[in-house]
């Protein structure tokens, strides 16, 4: 059997920062620190920092007044903010960069008398957070381009997307708004951000070889679940899976080459202890690694954390 890995796969630098702020947060202010939300979603990730003194809760009002709480990568909304400050709470903000410029974005072109239109999925994270930079009902968010029919006529129009869906679905959501309002404000391929993209092109890349495609990532990660579901349009027989735990062999059955990515919150040494469960249950033979690009984005810490 032929293996081929895709790279780049695995952590991102917004997810390195994220993971790196929680542990320098209880470096410098000692345990207990309260995590409000998964700091990135990966049950591996979230068990680690468990185990160094990470609380993580759900909502804020958990946290006890005046102590320390990191926001996740995926961001919150103004009133998350707003709750923090009147329960005295000291905040470090890991949401993403990239993530931080939808927010600022929206905001701006709320200013400016544009509507704004929210391209992403109902319920995640990352969306709670933008949607949550604007008053309620301020913003409209649609999941696909059939829903473009029902949004109202509006004349001045503008659009950003949730970072991690894939740039096949984001394109056609926004063909069909520019049609619907031709004089429409956006970024020309929408916001996902670098690495989801780089991740997607290099399992197209893979899936041209294999028989089967393993991604790496938990159940609730979304950039992970458009990795799979980028497979499976390829043709591919595809698997989201947690860890080697998941693994069968009736998964393998006629397959002469399998693909190994991983979503960007998602640890190597997943990927690397399947490929150990591949050597022991068949004849594993080439192991290839198929670069699309390379990656050097590096996120800095917040300055209080690097002192």
């Amino acid at each position: 059997m032929k293996c081929f890995l895709a790279k780049p796969r695995g952590f991102c630098a917004g997810v390195e920062r994220a993971i790196l702020m929680v542990e320098k947060t209880i470096e410098k202010f000692g345990t207990p620190v309260y995590v409000r939300h998964e700091i990135v979603h990966n049950r591996f990730v979230v068990d680690g920092l468990r185990q160094i003194g990470a609380i993580f809760v759900e909502e804020t009002w958990e946290v006890p007044e005046e102590s320390v709480v990191v926001f996740s990568a995926h961001g919150v909304s103004k009133e998350v903010y707003e709750e923090a400050k009147s329960r005295r709470l000291k905040v470090i903000d890991a949401t993403c960069p990239i993530v931080k410029s939808v927010h600022r974005s929206a905001i701006k072109y709320a200013n400016s008398g544009y509507s704004v239109i929210l391209i992403g999925r109902q319920g995640h994270a990352e969306i709670d957070g933008t949607l949550g930079q604007l008053s309620p009902g301020a913003m409209f968010l649609i999941s696909s381009a059939e829903e473009v029919k029902s949004l109202p006529a509006m004349e001045k129009v503008a659009y950003l997307t949730q970072t991690t869906l894939s740039t096949e679905e984001t394109s056609d959501i926004i063909s069909a708004l520019k049609e619907r309002y031709p004089d429409i404000q956006g970024p020309k391929t929408g916001n996902v951000c670098y690495a989801t993209a780089n991740r997607q092109s290099a399992v197209r890349s893979i899936c041209k070889n294999v028989d089967l495609l393993l991604v790496v990532g938990s159940r609730n990660s979304s950039n992970s679940n458009r990795l799979r579901e980028l497979g499976e349009e390829q043709g591919v027989k595809s698997f989201l899976i947690d860890s080697v735990e998941d693994l069968t062999e009736d998964m393998f059955v006629n397959v002469n080459s399998v693909g190994i990515s991983s979503g960007a919150s998602a640890p190597e040494h997943l990927v690397l202890e399947i490929i150990e469960w591949l050597k022991e249950h068949f004849n594993l033979g080439d192991i290839t690694e198929v670069q699309t690009v390379s990656e050097d984005t590096k996120f800095p810490l917040p300055t209080e954390l690097e002192r």
